[in-house]
C-alpha cells in the first residue's frame, strides 16, 4: 500500500486507475475539422508518461455545431475514430487510462479560437448558424441569440450522444465522461437562468433534469457496463436564482443507479461577469458535499496545484480523485514530482528507467 491515498489505486468497473491523479480536460482548439493530429498525441501522450491516473481529452463534440471553435475536436464522424485511436491506445501503453469528455457548446458556439479573439463568429468567417440552447437566450450582448431547441432536436441530441459514445468506445478509450458544466448546453438546460422552457424539459427541477438523464441512459446503452462512466457539472453559477450546490446534490442523489460512477465536480461558467471566489482548492468543498450527500464518488478541480493539498483532498475523503488542468499544463511530470515528495513511487518508461 502506497505512504499516500493519492498514490493508491482506484478501480471503476473494470479499469483500474494506478492512482488518483487526472489530466483535466483542456481545450486545445487544434482540430482538423473536429480530428486529433499530432498534437493532441504528444500534448495527451506525454502527460500519460508523466504519471497520471488517467487523462481526459479536451471537450470533444458530439456534431459539428456542437464545438466551442472551429478548431475543436470532434467525435461526429467514424474518421474521428481513426484520429482519436493512436491518442487512446498510447495512454493506456502508458500505464494511464484513456478518457474522452463528450461536449455540446451549446449557445456557447461558433466561436473564435482564443489566441485570434473572443468573438462569436458567423459564418462568413467560419462559424455556423443556428447555434442552439434550451431557450431563446445569448450568453451576452454581443453573442447571437440562439434557437430554443425543439423536442425533436432533443431527440437527435440524445442519438448524438449515443453515436459518440460508440465511436468513442471504438477509438480505444477506457472512461467517457459527459460534459455538464461551464455554461455548454446540458448545463444550459440544467439551470433556470438559462431554460426558460415551459415544456417537459423547462421549469420544475425534474423537467430541468431530464434532458440530461435521458443523455446518460442512451450513452449507457451503448457504453459497456465493464467501463465507468464519469458526469462533469458547474455545482454553482455563483448567481442567486441560479444552478446551486442543493439542486447539483439532488441531481447527484437522483443519479445514483443510472450508471454514473463518478461526478466530476467544477463551477460556474453560465453566464459572463459572475464574481468567484477563486483561490486554492476553492471547488473542493463542493465535491466533499456531493460526496456526503449522494453517496457517489467524486472529482476535485480548480487551482489545485502541489502534492501535499492534493494528497489531503484524497486522505480526508473530500473527493476520490483530483483533477488538474493548468499544473498539469506547467509540468507533465507533476504526478512523479508529486510521489515522489510523498514517498509513492510510479514505475517509470523503460525507456526513462535510469532518470528514476
Amino acid at each position: 500500500m502506497s505512504p499516500s491515498p493519492l498514490f493508491e489505486p482506484l478501480k471503476l468497473r473494470e479499469v483500474t486507475l494506478r492512482n488518483r491523479i487526472v489530466v483535466s480536460p483542456m481545450c486545445q482548439y487544434s482540430a482538423d475539422n473536429g480530428h486529433a493530429n499530432n498534437w493532441q498525441l504528444v500534448h495527451l501522450g506525454s502527460r500519460a508518461v508523466g504519471g497520471a491516473g488517467a487523462v481526459f481529452t479536451e471537450a470533444t463534440a458530439v456534431s459539428a455545431a456542437g464545438r466551442i471553435s472551429p478548431g475543436c475536436t470532434g467525435i461526429w464522424l467514424d474518421s474521428h475514430v481513426e484520429a482519436w485511436a493512436p491518442c487512446a491506445r498510447f495512454i493506456r501503453e502508458q500505464g494511464a487510462a484513456a478518457g474522452i469528455q463528450l461536449a455540446h457548446a451549446g449557445r456557447k458556439a461558433s466561436t473564435q479560437i482564443p489566441w485570434l479573439g473572443t468573438h462569436a463568429l458567423t459564418p462568413e468567417q467560419g462559424g455556423w448558424r443556428p447555434i442552439f440552447a434550451p431557450s431563446a437566450v445569448a450568453f451576452d450582448e454581443r453573442s447571437p441569440t440562439p434557437e430554443a431547441m425543439s423536442e425533436a432536436q432533443i431527440d437527435q441530441l440524445i442519438l448524438d450522444y449515443k453515436s459518440a459514445a460508440s465511436r468513442s468506445l471504438a477509438a480505444g478509450f477506457d472512461v467517457v465522461e459527459v460534459h455538464a458544466a461551464h455554461g455548454y448546453l446540458l448545463h444550459e438546460f440544467l439551470s433556470p437562468l438559462s431554460n426558460q422552457r415551459t415544456d417537459s424539459y423547462g421549469g420544475s427541477f425534474e423537467n430541468r433534469i431530464r434532458l440530461l438523464k435521458r443523455v446518460i441512459a442512451s450513452v449507457r446503452e451503448v457504453w459497456p457496463e465493464r467501463l465507468p462512466l464519469w458526469l462533469r457539472i458547474s455545482a454553482s453559477d455563483w448567481t442567486p436564482g441560479g444552478w446551486d450546490l442543493d439542486q447539483s446534490c439532488a441531481l447527484a442523489t437522483a443519479l445514483v443507479g443510472s450508471g454514473v460512477d463518478l461526478i466530476d465536480v467544477s463551477s460556474g461558467g453560465l453566464i459572463p461577469g459572475v464574481a468567484i471566489p477563486m483561490g486554492s482548492g476553492y471547488q473542493t468543498p463542493f465535491a466533499a458535499e456531493i460526496r456526503r450527500q449522494s453517496g457517489l464518488m467524486t472529482g476535485a478541480v480548480g487551482l489545485i496545484t502541489g502534492a501535499e493539498q492534493a494528497d489531503h483532498i484524497v486522505r480526508t475523503g473530500q473527493a476520490d480523485v483530483v483533477l488538474l488542468a493548468r499544473e498539469m499544463l506547467r509540468d507533465p511530470y507533476f504526478p512523479r514530482r508529486a510521489a515522489r515528495a510523498l514517498g509513492a513511487t510510479i514505475a517509470p518508461p523503460k525507456q526513462y528507467g535510469r532518470a528514476w
